[in-house]
């Protein structure tokens, strides 16, 4: 099973690449039509800034036969941190709109400087699965992920989480939408609960 990892400069490909071999699966790098075409599951990692990222996304000759294969051929697709907010329509981050594939916003956030939380919000965390998903079962107790970001995924309607997590107030640390997924912890960062992920998104 060949995983695509989408090439847009932003991301940790190294470590994602091992984790997903690791989970058993094969990851190629993908700059090119072709290579996409050759693909089971796909992953858009991301670090970095929301508007330089949609910029490349929008000059890469990937961005239709991306779309294509996700919406069309319904392969599983899941974005990482970065990737998870360049699936939504925007961002406070910047003004490029998103790739509009889920129903969400991206915010920043603001919290009163009484409760003197950190931002970016850096570090181990727990999740808490909210329904039934084929990444994290509800039925899962005491999944950590590596979490760094600044800005965090608002749906616009509750039901796309798939599980939350807190920093200063719960916030949605996972979607789903059909064969789109979306987190925004780091699995490449978190060890066996990241393998874990990677191996029931390759299972999907």
């Amino acid at each position: 099973m060949t995983v695509g990892i989408l090439d847009i400069g932003h991301g940790n490909f190294g470590s994602l690449k091992r984790v997903i071999e690791k989970a058993g699966g094969k990851a190629d790098y993908i700059s090119s039509v072709p290579r996409l075409a050759n693909c089971s599951k796909l992953i858009l990692p991301g670090v970095g800034h929301f508007d330089s990222a949609m910029q490349v996304l929008k000059s890469s000759i990937l961005l239709e036969p991306l779309l294509m294969r996700v919406l069309e051929d319904k392969i599983p697709f899941l974005g990482i941190c970065l990737g998870m907010q360049l699936l939504c329509r925007n961002s406070e981050e910047g003004v490029e709109p998103g790739l509009g594939l889920i129903d969400a916003s991206v915010k920043k956030f603001k919290f009163r400087s009484s409760l003197k939380l950190k931002v970016p919000h850096m570090g181990w965390n727990t999740v808490d699965p909210l329904r039934s998903n084929p990444l994290l079962p509800i039925t899962l107790k005491e999944e950590r992920f590596y979490f760094v970001h600044s800005y965090h995924v608002v749906p616009d309607n509750d039901t796309l989480s798939i599980c939350n997590t807190n920093h200063g107030g719960s916030f949605c640390a996972a979607f789903q939408k059909d064969n789109i997924f979306g987190v925004q912890f780091h699995p490449e960062k978190s060890h066996r609960f990241g393998i874990n992920l990677i191996s029931r998104f390759l299972n999907f």
